[in-house]
């Protein structure tokens, strides 16, 4: 926990709670307070991200807050950045933790990586985060329901460094036979920050099991396949896009190690298993988030010209049915993500490399979105989600 206090103030900063982290905090002076992004290097001490801040400040009430949020500055894939690639960041803040709204006054501090934010608080408490944070909890709360469906099995593939479970969702309609169905698999929080993705799985699982009339239908002519909280370590920290050992869950594909990267491992396993027993995946979806790109990335060209018309179906149907804003089409991906180097492989680039899985990235903005007007909201996300489950399925051919 973080609680400091500028002498007689009382206002303070914890982080004491699942998910909050900060590398640290000073009262600059009684209303001007100064956060450090706490970040995240991996196993060689490299490619810093400093994506993630979630916050809570007591007795604040009428304050005229102002916070800059530092140690923007930071490496991605080797290249060194200074941070203003989130110089459009609009954080989220929230007085009791489960709604929450955009901080439109929010400033990129050029030459210093850092966003400063103002705040009038109307409550003695209030949450600050990157983005509406989704975590463990959540999902839980969410199996808690959608359990009660009859539709959706689970089961347990493995274990994470700290023990906790790795979850497979099977979500289909019992009652039709498996066999001929499509099969769609979606991947969900292989980095901890990008927690938009978790409200997208959200809205894809609630629509699935709904009485929808095409939920009913893709129930009947499909199975998905979900793996919905693929780092629980590291949502509970806090973190960022690395495992306890530093290992970056969506690089390594093609040097998998059970001992240090058993989330790697259980996910790479339950995948290749579900192929190797001769079964089908028709379209395979890693959901992540960017700061201010909506795209579609897989084997366009590798992968001949069946995988190139999935791809681009598959964007089309998002493009003209959600908010998804990619107006330059599908992304012809490359072989890895660093050339020349062991270890930098994505699930998607792996699973296409070792079984020719038609296997795609989606990456969602988490800033302002052309389509809405405004950074998406949980209520956005959750909608999204809908109409995802519907265009994998349109896609594959199962609605």
């Amino acid at each position: 926990m973080i609680a400091l206090a500028l002498l007689a103030l009382a206002a303070q900063v914890h982080t004491d709670f699942e998910a909050g982290n900060l590398g640290g905090a000073e009262w600059v002076s009684k209303d001007h307070l100064r956060v450090a992004v706490a970040g995240e290097s991996d196993q060689d001490r490299r490619n810093r991200q400093p994506s993630w801040f979630y916050f809570r400040l007591e007795d604040v009430a009428g304050r005229g807050l102002v916070i800059d949020i530092t140690g923007l500055a930071g490496e991605y894939n080797y290249r060194r950045h200074d941070g203003s690639g989130m110089r459009n960041m609009k954080p989220v803040y929230s007085y009791d933790n489960r709604n929450w709204v955009h901080l439109d006054d929010a400033e990129w501090l050029a030459g210093e990586s850092a966003i400063r934010l103002r705040l009038k608080p109307s409550r003695n408490t209030v949450w600050i985060a990157r983005q509406p944070p989704y975590t463990n909890a959540h999902l839980e709360r969410l199996l808690a329901e959608v359990r009660k469906s009859g539709f959706v099995r689970e089961e347990t593939i493995g274990k994470t460094p700290q023990g906790r479970p790795m979850r497979l969702l099977t979500v289909t309609n019992p009652a039709a036979a498996e066999a001929g169905k499509k099969v769609l698999w979606l991947m969900v929080r292989q980095h901890s920050w990008e927690s938009g993705t978790s409200w997208v799985a959200e809205g894809l699982l609630r629509f699935l099991v709904s009485g929808d009339g095409a939920a009913r239908r893709i129930r009947q002519a499909a199975v998905f396949k979900i793996l919905p909280m693929c780092d629980p370590d590291g949502v509970a920290r806090g973190g960022v896009r690395f495992n306890q050992w530093g290992y970056d869950l969506n690089r390594n594909w093609d040097a998998v190690d059970p001992e240090r990267m058993p989330e790697i491992h259980a996910q790479r396993e339950a995948i290749l298993g579900w192929v190797d027993s001769g079964r089908r995946i028709d379209l395979f979806v890693t959901l992540h988030n960017t700061e201010s790109a909506d795209f579609i990335e897989g084997p366009l060209t590798a992968g001949g010209p069946a995988m190139k018309a999935l791809g681009e179906r598959f964007w089309k149907l998002l493009v003209d049915h959600t908010s998804f804003y990619s107006p330059a089409g599908a992304r012809d991906g490359r072989a890895s993500t660093t050339p020349g180097m062991k270890g930098r492989m994505s699930v998607n680039q792996g699973l296409f490399h070792d079984r020719k899985i038609p296997a795609f990235l989606m990456e969602l903005m988490v800033d302002r979105n052309p389509k809405l007007g405004r950074c998406p909201t949980v209520a956005d996300r959750l909608e999204f989600g809908a109409g995802l489950a519907r265009a994998m399925a349109a896609a594959a051919g199962a609605e």
